[in-house]
């Protein structure tokens, strides 16, 4: 395939983008993936799970540091409001219409699965289908438990390194703007469930049963009030990474998901 990286100016900041590109001649025809990374992600947490994707579907795909991450342009402001996530939801559609991109296919992990969900409830004409990994549609004690711990880790292990080298100088920001907001006490009524039953694409929701960010409910919720074909994909004994921790799985059930929908 080919692959170019691409820094795209959207409003007033820069977007980083990486293009992956099959040499199939039927492949500008087909719906582009979308990968939109969590709340700690860039497009090199990725590693190499989007081209092993798009390999097993033919799909082209678009891999992107949203604003804040990675290569991007830093954050305009750490402070954060509630809705945060739908914002995320607007600029993708933004983004999409920039680059005249028809039909996508999402896959969001974490706080990016959040984001295809109400991408997909608002801006259902270019969404076709949707791939979640550890979404969350309502707070949840034990994900707060799990933000707690990850603050502990970042004050007193070498966490903070670790994510300096994808993040640099903007790595404090990444971090603070995750943990603050879903800690702060404004955030604690956030839900999204309202914008499900707007949902009318395929889904595909998956979650690892040891998830040490949320339960099972938050893939019941989905599964139950989304309107369109929704199947869960729930994985015994790994945590909040599911395409990493059984790629193979991951890959062959989301491949499968790809081709029933294109």
């Amino acid at each position: 395939m080919n692959t170019e990286e691409q820094a795209l100016q959207l409003e007033d900041y820069q977007l980083q983008l990486r293009w992956l590109r099959p040499q199939a001649a039927d492949a500008a025809q087909k719906p582009v993936i979308v990968f939109l990374h969590d709340s700690l992600g860039c497009i090199t947490l990725w590693r190499d799970f989007p081209e092993r994707l798009v390999q097993q579907t033919g799909c082209p795909a678009l891999v992107y540091d949203r604003r804040g991450y990675g290569a991007s342009s830093p954050f305009s402001s750490t402070q954060r409001n509630p809705d945060y996530l739908e914002r995320e939801a607007d600029v993708l559609e933004h983004l999409l219409e920039k680059l005249n991109i028809p039909e996508a296919i999402l896959f969001g992990h974490s706080d990016g699965g959040s984001i295809a969900l109400l991408a997909a409830a608002k801006y259902p004409q270019r969404i076709k289908g949707i791939i979640t990994e550890g979404a969350h549609v309502f707070v949840e004690e034990l994900t707060l438990a799990g933000i707690r711990a990850a603050v502990q880790a970042y004050q007193t292990t070498s966490l903070p390194e670790k994510l300096r080298k994808y993040h640099g100088a903007k790595t404090d920001a990444v971090f603070h703007a995750w943990a603050d907001i879903w800690l702060s006490d404004a955030f604690r009524d956030w839900n999204i469930e309202g914008f499900l039953s707007a949902i009318r694409c395929p889904a595909l929701v998956v979650q690892g049963e040891a998830d040490e960010y949320g339960t099972l409910a938050q893939v019941e919720a989905v599964v139950r009030q989304v309107q369109g074909q929704a199947q869960k994909l729930v994985i015994p004994g790994i945590g909040h990474t599911p395409h990493r921790e059984a790629q193979e799985l991951v890959l062959a059930e989301s491949s499968r998901f790809i081709q029933t929908i294109r």
